[in-house]
Order: C-alpha cells, then sequence, then structure tokens
C-alpha cells in the first residue's frame, strides 16, 4: 500500500486514527501495531510472518543479551542476532545477485530462487540490527515489551521507505507520548507537503522520464534534461515520502528524524551526504564507519574505510552492479576530497556548487540505468560523444512543454520557498493571512493530488525497490 493511493487516504488512514484516538493510552500501540501489519499485509501477507518471526527472534537476542551481560555470551547473542538479521535480508535481496554473477564468472549454469523482495526488508532489518547493537553498547535497555518492540519495528509511517528510525530515538515515545493539536496540525501540513511533491511534482517529472525513454530522437539538451529531471524526481519521490513518514508520525504523537535537508545546495559531495538520507547516513557512521576504526586509524586504513562504507551503501540500495558502482563513485569523491579536495571546496562558492551538481547529475544517471553500458552512453550522449544532435524539434517540444515544471522542481529543491514564507510571516498583518491560507493550500494539494490519482496517473514509488 502507498501512502500516495487512494485506498491509504481515504480507507485505511481515517479509519486507523479514529481508532488510535478513541482508545486509550494503554491500548495505542496496539492498534498502532495491528494497523502497521494490515499495512504491510496488504500487498503480499506471506511476508508478515517473516517480519513477525524477525522481530521475535530479535525481541529474545535483545533480552539475553542483557541477562548475559559482561559475559561472553552477550557477544555470541548479539552476533547471532545480526548475523540471522542480515542473513534473511542477504537472502531474499541478493541471493540471485550472487547466483547470477556466480554462474557468468564460472560458466556454470545456477538456477535462480524464486523468491521476492519483501517490501522494506532493508529499512526494517537496519533498524532491528542498530536495536541488537545498542543493547549490546549498554545504549538502551532491551524492551521486555514485546508489543512496544514490534510497534517500533512495524510502525507504518517508516516501515517501507524510512527514515531509519532508531530505537533511541522512540524508546521513551513508546511509553509515552502526548498527542495535540499543534503536533497534528504540524503532521496534517508535513503530510500534505510531502503528498505535494511525491504526486504534483516527482511524478510529473517521472512522466517526462518515462518520455524521454520511449523517445526516438533524442538531442543532448534532451540527455541533459533526463538526467536533472530523474535527479529531482528520485529527491521529490523520497523525501516527499520521508515528509509524510514525519507528518504522519507527529499526527500519531511520535517525533521522527529528519532525513533530507536541501542536498542541492551543497559545495562538495562530503556535504551532499550530510544532507541526503541523514538516517541511512548516520546508520552507516555509527555501525559501520566507526566500529572499524573512523579516522582514528592509519591513513590507508582510513581510506580503506570509506571505500567499505560505501560499497555497502551502494549495495544497500539495490542487488544490482549500477547500485555497487554507484557507492563506490560516491566513495571515491569523498577519498579525493578528505585527501585534498574539500580544503579547496571550502574556500569556493560557485564553483563547489556547480562542481558537485554536475557530478550528482551524472551519479542519478548510474543510479537509474538498467545497466552499466546503459548508464555510459547516457553519460557520452550528454557529453555529446557521437553523432548525437545538439537540439531538435522534439527536444524543443518538451522543453516548452516541461519548462515550469522544471523550475518549480528546481526552486522547490533549495530553501528559497521556505526562507520566503519566513520573511513574510515577520511582517505585520501577513501572519494572519499566511494562517487563514495554509488550510487552504493544504485542501488544495491534496484535492488536485486526489484528481491525479483518481485518474490512474503514473504514481510509482522508486524506493520500493530497496
Amino acid at each position: 500500500m502507498l501512502f500516495s493511493s487512494i485506498p491509504f487516504l481515504y480507507y485505511f488512514l481515517p479509519v486507523v486514527l479514529i481508532a488510535y484516538y478513541l482508545v486509550p493510552g494503554s491500548v495505542k500501540n496496539m492498534v498502532l501495531l495491528l494497523a502497521s501489519l494490515v499495512f504491510y499485509g496488504w500487498g503480499e501477507p506471506i511476508y508478515v510472518f517473516l517480519m513477525a518471526a524477525t522481530i521475535g527472534l530479535g525481541y529474545v537476542f535483545g533480552i539475553l543479551i542483557e541477562k548475559f551481560r559482561d559475559t561472553s555470551w552477550a557477544k555470541v547473542c548479539m552476533i547471532s542476532s545480526v548475523i540471522i538479521s542480515l542473513g534473511l535480508l542477504g537472502y531474499f535481496k541478493y541471493a540471485n545477485f550472487f547466483l547470477t554473477n556466480f554462474s557468468a564468472a564460472t560458466g556454470i549454469s545456477l538456477p535462480l530462487l524464486k523468491v521476492a523482495l519483501p517490501i522494506g526488508i532493508s529499512f526494517y532489518t537496519f533498524q532491528l540490527v542498530s536495536y541488537i547493537i545498542d543493547v549490546y553498547w549498554g545504549k538502551v535497555a532491551a524492551q521486555k515489551n514485546l508489543i512496544s518492540l514490534a510497534t517500533y519495528i512495524t510502525m507504518f509511517p517508516q516501515l517501507i521507505a524510512g527514515p531509519i528510525v532508531r530505537y533511541s530515538d522512540v524508546e521513551k515515545q513508546l511509553k509515552h507520548r502526548s498527542i495535540t493539536f499543534d503536533k497534528i496540525a504540524y503532521g496534517i501540513r508535513r503530510f500534505a507537503l510531502g503528498l505535494g511533491k511525491k504526486i504534483l511534482i516527482a511524478n510529473v517529472l517521472g512522466e517526462f522520464c518515462a518520455a524521454f525513454r520511449a523517445a526516438n530522437e533524442k538531442s543532448v539538451v534532451f540527455y541533459w534534461m533526463y538526467a536533472i529531471a530523474v535527479s529531482l524526481q528520485i529527491y521529490f519521490d523520497f523525501s516527499g515520502y520521508s515528509d509524510m513518514a514525519i507528518g504522519l508520525g507527529s499526527v500519531l504523537g511520535f517525533k521522527f528524524i529528519e532525513n533530507f535537508n536541501y542536498p542541492f545546495i551543497s559545495k562538495s559531495a562530503t556535504e551532499f551526504w550530510r544532507r541526503w538520507h541523514m538516517s541511512l547516513g548516520t546508520w552507516f557512521r555509527d555501525y559501520v564507519y566507526i566500529p572499524l576504526g573512523g579516522s582514528r586509524c592509519s591513513r590507508p586504513r582510513h581510506l580503506l574505510n570509506v571505500f567499505l562504507v560505501w560499497m555497502l551503501t551502494g549495495f544497500w540500495h539495490g542487488a544490482e552492479w549500477t547500485f555497487i558502482v554507484w557507492g563506490l563513485y560516491f566513495g571515491i569523491l569523498l577519498i579525493i576530497e578528505k585527501t585534498f579536495l574539500l580544503k579547496w571546496l571550502e574556500k569556493t562558492k560557485v564553483l563547489g556548487h556547480v562542481y558537485i551538481l554536475v557530478l550528482v547529475t551524472f551519479s542519478f544517471v548510474l543510479f537509474d540505468s538498467a545497466g552499466l553500458g546503459d548508464a555510459l552512453s547516457v553519460v557520452g550522449s550528454m557529453l555529446g560523444v557521437g553523432s548525437v544532435p545538439f537540439m531538435t524539434e522534439v527536444t524543443g517540444y518538451y522543453v516548452n512543454s516541461y519548462l515550469v515544471m522544471f523550475i518549480i522542481a528546481i526552486v522547490g529543491s533549495t530553501p528559497l520557498p521556505k526562507m520566503l514564507v519566513s520573511k513574510a510571516t515577520q511582517r505585520p498583518g501577513v501572519q494572519k493571512v499566511i494562517a487563514v491560507l495554509e488550510p487552504v493550500v493544504m485542501m488544495a494539494i491534496l484535492v488536485v493530488a486526489t484528481g491525479y490519482l483518481v485518474d490512474g496517473s503514473f504514481n510509482p514509488f522508486l524506493y520500493f525497490r530497496f
């Protein structure tokens, strides 16, 4: 079930919220857990049992780790839990990738496994692993209430697309949380903005990308438009979903961490990854990079740590070589920056922005490609390699058709709209006008988005692949 769907918006969510608000506080976790299981099982009921088994094992191992604290058995339990969780993720997500590549390398044809990728398994596996490790490190106490732990892992607002919420961030909220009018109002506003980003911007850019792929006549300008469009589509698609997740969390009384902070205003790859999918970046930092030694080791080991983390970051996104190379691409950029380039970039303004925008645009071409050859072909065409014309009539048609959307998306990916609204509210009388207009705008977004959904418009969610 997608947040950006009629069944979720007009059937599932209203029923869940009514039940959630009516029951007493002691029962809210149970209602939320049941709703989350229904949400997850909507498209693939069989994998509810896989998730339940994973949670059950995590629950038992967490208690055992705490019981055997300060003994070697605690470490055994922690390692066992992590291996089982990551093993299940590896089986469902990567088994066929390894079989395919083994067959290609050896010439031995091995049959592929008939397994589908459970939705959200990358996200809830990482949440459970972080919980187990934090219990082992003594950062949090083991959760004795199975309902509370299961609610944390399955919570439908952030189950399928993050942000990756740490148990330590919501431990107290699982026991006691307040639901106020301000939280609900903020949550509705944040959800509506996320829905608008997803339906009205990301989906329209996705239509443009689909039209580009289907076009027989392409040009250098058309290729660049596609590269920019796919970069912005991925951003608005994922950040829109994160906004909706944070909004829904607020409506339910939770405060989730931010996941995006205007990454396209960055001046370096280092800054970009402090602003893009921040929950994933901090997860790899805390549970992979620092345990490997981080930067507190020899220079070669430090660079190897960066390389390994970014290879894993790319592999986390999908069982394809394009994702692995995409992660290594950023790993190499970060190594170059840490070695010498970052000091120079920090002294520049315009050049730093141009540098990272170009390289990030190339990276998302790779991210979206069906294969490495396809990615190289697109990048080559963007650079004018071959007999690709610079401009054509077909390109002119698409420029005229989508120019306004490109401008909206580019401006919307910067803090400028937020800054203008913030400055406007500081003027006498304007704050009251905005207070009146805001619910009207939110309602308009919902109505227009609903119209798109009823019309059956293009409505994929890219991160379902992960």
